[in-house]
């Protein structure tokens, strides 16, 4: 016990060593910050990193020590851009974001798009979001509502980026890169799944139920106590329901929400069927201007890493010394390059805030292709 106590003592003064080392190895950072301040030089250089690591684990005597030392001194350089971040941010020397603060999204006589049909659960979170008096269309595909804002056929777009069981919707983020469109506003819609048929229809008359496939899915259970009717998936919900409207056969039922049911005229012949009563969907509100509420709560990005050890963590790295909440984080593969990724995360915050301002200029300069999607 004595001699393990000889060894701890030992490795406690070469860590008040490490400590005080570190501390001054901070203080020449300050130094440095204020000369790239004075100068306009970038925080990141990555050739002066690359050829210290070269340099330092060079040093090192096995492998496992130069492992060791590569991972310390990127973290310790990391650490150093950081406080140079913090340094250059105190001076004002951040750089302005392309977005305009404004006190209220319109949500009165604007030109709204919505994608699907009518009595669709985006109709139902359009209607929730924005007031009455507005003007509104709906179009095919996501693909077509993005393209309604980005030439000003529409103000405002209304679609779904995320469910709360089949997870998110991967074809809404590769819209949100490829656009100059940004996220302004959010609106969760409960996935309220009813059976509907015509008005003079009973339960015992349901032959043939129409639905999403995933609705179908999310209503299993129910559907199993009536293995004789014919499933047919359709391409959304609403559309289901007004089939059945069209088709005018009170055999034939749809899987859908109340509020298709008003619009198309049909009866809920069952309320509330889905297996999950806490099923929703969130819903974006995208436009294609760079504004975001001066009181918004939650940051939208996306960015690139380089495909090597190490890269997202640095990148993440920066909302813990920020002191930022991250809420979610996706990856998306990038079409025509194999096994690399695009990140897309979301973290509450507001782009007037200094932290957030600090963070986002790190990950600018170490990222590759980031993208502010919205603050909202």
């Amino acid at each position: 016990m004595e001699e393990l106590k000889n060894l701890r003592d030992k490795i406690d003064e070469i860590d008040t060593e490490l400590v005080s080392l570190f501390q001054e190895r901070m203080k020449i950072s300050e130094e440095v910050a204020d000369y790239k301040i004075s100068t306009g030089k970038k925080v990141f250089d990555q050739e002066r990193e690359r050829e210290k690591i070269k340099t330092v684990t060079g040093m090192a005597k096995n492998d496992f020590n130069r492992h060791g030392i590569e991972e310390l001194f990127t973290q310790i350089m990391s650490m150093s851009r950081k406080l140079q971040y913090q340094l250059l941010a105190k001076n004002g020397v951040i750089g302005r974001l392309p977005f305009i603060a404004v006190d209220e999204i319109e949500r009165s006589k604007v030109r709204v798009v919505y994608q699907g049909v009518e009595g669709a659960y985006s109709q139902a979170a359009m209607k929730q979001f924005f007031r009455e008096d507005i003007t509104s269309f709906h179009v095919p595909h996501w693909r077509d509502a993005m393209e309604a804002i980005a030439e000003g056929s529409a103000d405002f777009a209304v679609l779904p980026i995320e469910n709360s069981t089949a997870g998110s919707v991967n074809d809404m983020y590769d819209l949100l890169v490829e656009f100059e469109n940004y996220i302004v506003g959010e609106q969760i819609i409960r996935c309220e799944h009813n059976l509907l048929g015509l008005p003079d229809a009973e339960l015992s008359d349901i032959r043939e139920v129409y639905s999403h496939p995933q609705a179908l899915s999310q209503c299993k259970d129910f559907l199993r106590s009536h293995r004789e009717w014919k499933q047919v998936p359709m391409e959304n919900t609403a559309a289901a329901a007004k089939k059945v409207r069209d088709d005018q056969d009170k055999t034939r039922a749809a899987i859908s929400s109340a509020f298709a049911g008003e619009c198309f005229g049909l009866k809920v012949l069952k309320k509330d069927i889905y297996d999950n009563e806490a099923n929703s969907t969130r819903f974006i509100i995208v436009t294609n201007q760079r504004i975001f509420k001066w009181n918004a709560n939650k940051i939208s990005i996306c960015f690139e890493v380089p495909h090597k050890s190490g890269s997202l963590y640095n990148i993440l790295s920066h909302f813990i010394y920020n002191n930022l909440n991250m809420t979610k984080i996706e990856s998306r593969p990038i079409v025509g390059r194999n096994w690399e990724y695009r990140f897309f995360l979301d973290f509450e915050g507001n782009l007037n805030d200094g932290a957030v301002k600090n963070a986002l200029r790190g990950i600018r300069e170490e990222a590759k292709n980031m993208k502010i999607l919205g603050n909202y």
